[in-house]
């Protein structure tokens, strides 16, 4: 690890507390940065998560796609997560804090639509950081790829009904401009640039591709960061003038990020999923998909919602709390590793 890798948690809270701060001094450049969007999706972040997820990209041989299904068990570990466990246990922990520990000190009126927009979170799994977290984790491109496509297959059939079932409501409205542009544009055009820059690599050989995913490494890191100085900036004043609601609304969501993290790595160690598809499982099946989310709780509840703003409290909790699982999973890559059946 460079120096710069290894100061990575500082980097990360230097960031949140800039991004607030910026928001909170210069709130006219976030508000024009966060108009530049179509359908719900940023497109100066966007740009960014290119940036963070080309690298991961680069490392993928479509030749060798095929051995993906040696990782059957990690795959169903995080099928099982994403669609059995995560929306259910967000519908609990929501009802248990925010419907009764922290109703006290919520607006009544709000309180079914907080956990509202907790569901919506949690019903969809996230598609673009994924990438940023298994290459961050040195988690198995291939199987990365793949479980990413083909839990967005699944959200297409599945969000509606899963989300009408817990939320009660008979008919959901699937923003599916913002999933159909989002899956266009975190999955299958930076897949198709990297694909041909990849070739392009390897034709000239000389170690072409390892020197450039060399530098691309730091690059993906600084967009990282800016990526999150923007989110931060963009929600600045909403933290500063709620910022007990927000600290609320984080702690159901914290668990639930923590909870199927773990189940998920300890599924995969149980079954004897090899490291390097047990993390990027267990952050695939912690973190979440929150354009759609946000889409979906203002195309139901309405921009000024409690919906609206847990989704939000989910953008923000989303990439430094991820980062921590990232470096959960690393730092016990030998106790995983030790246990795995014989």
């Amino acid at each position: 690890m460079t120096t710069f890798e290894r100061y990575l948690t500082v980097w990360v809270l230097l960031c949140i507390i800039a991004g607030i701060g910026l928001g909170h001094l210069i709130p006219g450049f976030f508000a024009i940065v966060a108009s530049a969007e179509i359908a719900r999706v940023n497109l100066p972040v966007a740009a960014l998560i290119w940036l963070m997820i080309i690298p991961m990209l680069l490392k993928i041989d479509f030749a060798a796609l095929g051995g993906v299904r040696e990782h059957w068990r990690g795959i169903g570990v995080t099928l099982f997560v994403n669609w059995a466990i995560k929306p259910f246990s967000m519908a609990l922990l929501g009802t248990i804090f925010i419907g009764h520990v922290f109703a006290p000190m919520l607006p009544a009126a709000q309180l079914s639509s907080y956990v509202a927009g907790l569901i919506l979170l949690a019903a969809a799994p996230c598609t673009a950081m994924v990438f940023v977290w298994s290459n961050l984790c040195e988690g198995e491109p291939h199987y990365t790829l793949s479980q990413v496509a083909l839990n967005d297959v699944i959200m297409v059939f599945l969000f509606a009904p899963l989300v009408g079932l817990l939320l009660g409501v008979a008919s959901i409205s699937v923003p599916w401009t913002t999933l159909l542009l989002s899956v266009l544009l975190y999955i299958v055009v930076p897949v198709i640039i990297s694909q041909l820059w990849r070739r392009a690599l390897l034709r000239t050989g000389d170690g072409s591709l390892e020197r450039t995913l060399r530098v691309l490494q730091p690059v993906s890191l600084v967009a990282l960061l800016a990526t999150l100085v923007l989110l931060f900036g963009f929600q600045g004043e909403q933290i500063l003038k709620q910022p007990v609601v927000i600290a609320i609304l984080a702690v159901p969501i914290l668990i639930q990020v923590y909870l199927n993290a773990g189940i998920a790595y300890w599924l995969s160690r149980r079954l004897g999923v090899a490291w390097c598809v047990a993390a990027p499982a267990a952050l695939i099946g912690a973190s979440n998909f929150f354009e759609l989310a946000v889409a979906a709780a203002i195309s139901l509840f309405g921009l000024e919602s409690g919906a609206a703003l847990a989704t939000v409290v989910g953008v923000l909790v989303e990439v430094p709390v991820m980062l921590s699982v990232v470096r959960i999973v690393k730092s016990t890559r030998g106790w995983y590793e030790a246990g795995m059946p014989a």
